[in-house]
Formats: structure tokens, C-alpha cells, sequence
């Protein structure tokens, strides 16, 4: 019997598959495809994935092809208006190594995932779809259509909008679906326009026509208001429409479209499941949540649910952790899940108004990150520090390790187990007494108790996180804060640690 079934190998699927394997646990994950797709669909990857990527070993591949500080060109009936780049200013994330979402095809995230997962032992099972699923007190059944049986201890359905897992066990996906499409898209080559920047073309009547360069290929994903028929059906998009809208809006007589690899419609879907878990089987991504594109939050939003789950079924699995801990991902994403529904919701409606005026684009979707935080979790205990408190993600920053050497807190996270650290001179015994206590369930780092890198005190990771004084920080494996007490009392960690088991 394997331990986890993932169903579905998209991003979420292919996210939570490698979380899995470098825990030791054995994953399968089937997809009905013949193959993989070559699809730009999700183009956008913001910061909190980035960082969750850089902790399973695929950031440095992904930033190889994909584009920061993409440019957007906009255009208003027909002439330039400006060039932004919406990424300018600050990072959207406090204490964050990357300061710019990152755009690339899809297909391209998916590929350098799956060559992760193959480093890791484990390949995607195609031509295996999912036609029934049973459970019981010990694990999952899962038939597929040749008839094989599939036995495992836990299935995640990352299935998509359509699930067939979330259809299965009967949960309802409530919302609402609007009954006309919205938009086409699809991925074609342009000859005569150039790819150093995303060109936005708007109207007054807020007619759009998009072409945004995939990078490390000479494909542009297109993104345009509908073409009607003169009784004012859509119709069906094609290269032949797709040349007459970029005709009509973007008025660049030079610009030929051609060699289409994908054609696509697109309506407006809010929809979220009543519940993302039934007893043995969960629910992630799109099988539990869709929205509006607005800002580009869906892929992202099922790579973090994949990144919340994964450190959870695993330590179940080992028996370091009880249903409650299993409980929690429901308790902290579903809300998440909500809140990016009406967030996303409201930015379709506010850019839909904002670009019937010149200058204004796609940027007007992008603000402050969904998801960074479970405060109201009951994973998150104790107080905070007046700057995070438990729930936050914990952010990145220098610092120094007691033997005086330069590193960066993200590096001291990675590896998915629960981090602690020691901020002062008076933590060491502390530390010590919880690593042999808890084995490889902890990493342990005394912090900031001599120079930081470049010289000073030390002080930029006590910034950060807003400590004075000594302190223990617990965090967690999906690098969340668990709880931070005084640096010379474990017993509060040592308590959290141990009520995981409940």
C-alpha cells in the first residue's frame, strides 16, 4: 500500500508530490493525460511561491527562465500609453528574497517539478484515470478506468475545477458560474512585435487585447475581450479571430499572428468546496477552489494549500501526528480559499472599470498577498513580539549562527522540519536539551549571539521578527510561526511539539 494517492498533476499535485518525496514518503500521483500539456494557462508565480519553491529545491531552475520585473506596456485605443513595471517599489512581501512575481508558462513550472520529483524517485503515472474511490478505517480505494486498484493510506484530489475526486465524495462546490464566456486565450507566435514586455491594449468601452511574452520561447499567451457573430454570439476563438481582434485593438498593421498551440475560452467561476477534507481524502487547488484570474492567484493558491498539507500528512503517517493536525489544514486554508474568492472577485470588477481610462492595466490587480498568515489557527499559540505573532509566515533575513558565520534565515528553514531558534546567548542549553528530546522532528540554530554578516550586531534577524532580549521561535515546516517564548524556557515548545500527537 502507498501512503499518499495524489490525483492530478498539475502544480498543486506536482507541489505536494515533492514535498512528499523528500520526507521519505511514498507517493503516487496518476493523471488522466495521455502526456503532459504544453500550455501557458498560469502564468504568474508571486513571492510566497518563490519561497516555497526555494524550500523544495526548485526556485534557482524557475528564476533560470522565468521573468522578474516583467514590463507592462499599455496601450489605449491603439497608441502607447506608458510602461510600468508593477513591481517597482517594495516587494509585496516583508522580508522576502524576491521582490517581483515571476512569469513563465505553466508548462515550464510543471516540467521543472517533475523533474524535481524525478530526483526524488517518483514519476507522474499517466493514462490513469480515477472512475471510483472507496475508504475506510485503515485507508483509500481508488478503481481506475483499465481496472486497477490502487490502495493508499490518504488521496489528495488536485483534479481541477471539475473534480472527479471532490464529485465522488459528494461535497458541494457552492458559488456560482456566469453562464456566457468571458474571454479567450491561447498561445501563439507573433512576427513583428516585440518580447520585452507585456502589451496591454485597452478601449474605452474596456475591450482588451493582450499578448504576454512566455520567456525562453518565442511564444506569446494571449488574453482578448470576445469576438461576436452579427447576432451577438461569441464566437469561438480561433487564429483567424485572434487576428482580427488584435486588428482591431491594437492597430499594429505589421503584427501576424500565427502557429497557434492552444485555444481556450474563459468564464468567470467563483466557486468553493463545502469542505476540503473527508476522512482519508483531501481536497486542493482548483478540486477546492476557483475564482476569478484577477491577479493571477490561482496556481498560487494551490501551490501554498499543497505546501500547508504535505508536512501534515507526513508526520500522520510516521504517527509523530493525530487528526487534529489533519483537522488544521481545513481549519487554516478553507478560509484562505474564501477570502481569495472575494478578494479576486472584487479586483475582476475594479480593473474591469480601470481600464476604460489611459495608463491603467493589469497591475490594478495585483496588491498586498493573500494567505500569509493563520492567525485564528489552533496551530498558533502564545503572543507575538509587537512586529509577528503566531500564525505569520516567518519571514527571511541575515544572520548570524553561534560559530559567527553569515547565513540567512530561509537557509537555516529548508528541509521541512520544525525550526527553532535561538536568538541570544542564553538559548544553547535550550536548544540542545529539545534536539535530543525530538531527534530529526527539529533543526536548531542559536542566532545573532556575535557579529551578522557584514559586521554590526547581529540585529538584522532580531528586527525582523521583532525580538529583544532572548527568545525561542518555533516555526513551523511550511515556515509559518508556531509560538515564541523566552529563550530560557523550553517547556512551552516542548509542549507543542508533544500535543501534535493528539
Amino acid at each position: 500500500m502507498t501512503d499518499v494517492l495524489i490525483v492530478g498533476s498539475g502544480p498543486t499535485g506536482l507541489t505536494l508530490a515533492c514535498d512528499l518525496a523528500r520526507r521519505g514518503v511514498a507517493v503516487r500521483i496518476i493523471d488522466r493525460r495521455a502526456a503532459p500539456h504544453r500550455e501557458s494557462r498560469g502564468k504568474t508565480l508571486h513571492p510566497r511561491s518563490l519561497e516555497v519553491f526555494e524550500d523544495l529545491g526548485v526556485a534557482g531552475p524557475v528564476l533560470a527562465i522565468g521573468t522578474p520585473h516583467l514590463v507592462f506596456r499599455k496601450y489605449f485605443d491603439g497608441a502607447h500609453v506608458s510602461d510600468t513595471d508593477p513591481f517597482a517599489g517594495p516587494g509585496p512581501l516583508t522580508g522576502s528574497p524576491y521582490d517581483s512575481a515571476v512569469f513563465m508558462g505553466q508548462w515550464q513550472i510543471e516540467d521543472i517539478l517533475r523533474d524535481r520529483l524525478a530526483g526524488l524517485g517518483t514519476t507522474v503515472e499517466y493514462d490513469a484515470e480515477l472512475t471510483a474511490l472507496t475508504q475506510d478505517e485503515e485507508g483509500v480505494t481508488a478503481t481506475l478506468a483499465d481496472g486497477r486498484a490502487i490502495r493508499s493510506a490518504y488521496l489528495v484530489g488536485c483534479d481541477g475545477g471539475h473534480s472527479g475526486v471532490r464529485t465522488m465524495l459528494g461535497i458541494p462546490f457552492e458559488g456560482s458560474t456566469e453562464p456566457e464566456q468571458s474571454m479567450v486565450c491561447g498561445d501563439v507566435r507573433a512576427a513583428g512585435l516585440g518580447r520585452e514586455c507585456w502589451h496591454q491594449w485597452f478601449t474605452a468601452d474596456g475591450d482588451a487585447v493582450m499578448l504576454c511574452p512566455i520567456p525562453d520561447t518565442d511564444v506569446f499567451q494571449l488574453q482578448a475581450s470576445l469576438e461576436r457573430d452579427e447576432r451577438g454570439e461569441p464566437l469561438p476563438p480561433s487564429l483567424e479571430s485572434f487576428q482580427r481582434l488584435f486588428d482591431l485593438h491594437a492597430r499594429m498593421p505589421g503584427v501576424t499572428l500565427h502557429d497557434p498551440s492552444w485555444l481556450s475560452t474563459w468564464r468567470v467561476n467563483v466557486r468553493l468546496a463545502q469542505r476540503l477534507r473527508s476522512g482519508r481524502v483531501f481536497l486542493a487547488g482548483d478540486a477546492a477552489h476557483v475564482h476569478p484570474i484577477a491577479g493571477g492567484l490561482g496556481m498560487n493558491t494551490g501551490i501554498q494549500d499543497a505546501f500547508n498539507l504535505g508536512w501534515k500528512l507526513a508526520l500522520a503517517l510516521t504517527g509523530r501526528a493525530g487528526t487534529a493536525l489533519l483537522d488544521s489544514y481545513e481549519e487554516e486554508r478553507l478560509p484562505i480559499a474564501a477570502l481569495t474568492l472575494e478578494i479576486t472577485t472584487d479586483r475582476l470588477r475594479h480593473v474591469l472599470e480601470a481600464i476604460k481610462e489611459p495608463g491603467n492595466g493589469t497591475e490594478t490587480t495585483l496588491s498586498a498577498p493573500i494567505g500569509t498568515s493563520y492567525h485564528w489557527s489552533s496551530l498558533a499559540t502564545g503572543d507575538g513580539t509587537g512586529k509577528l505573532r503566531p500564525g505569520d509566515r516567518a519571514p527571511d533575513a541575515e544572520c548570524a549562527e553561534a560559530d559567527g558565520g553569515p547565513s540567512r534565515l530561509f537557509t537555516l528553514m529548508a528541509g521541512g522540519r520544525f525550526t527553532i531558534l535561538g536568538f541570544g546567548t542564553g538559548t544553547p542549553a535550550a536548544l540542545r536539551g529539545t534536539a535530543a528530546a525530538y531527534g530529526d522532528l527539529v533543526s536548531v540554530h542559536t542566532v545573532d549571539t556575535g557579529p551578522a554578516a557584514g559586521g554590526g550586531s547581529g540585529s538584522a534577524a532580531r528586527d525582523a521578527y521583532g525580538i529583544t532580549g532572548d527568545a525561542l521561535v518555533l516555526i513551523r515546516p511550511d515556515n509559518h510561526i508556531a509560538l515564541i517564548t523566552p529563550g530560557d524556557d523550553p517547556a512551552p515548545v516542548h509542549t507543542y511539539l508533544d500535543g501534535l500527537r493528539r
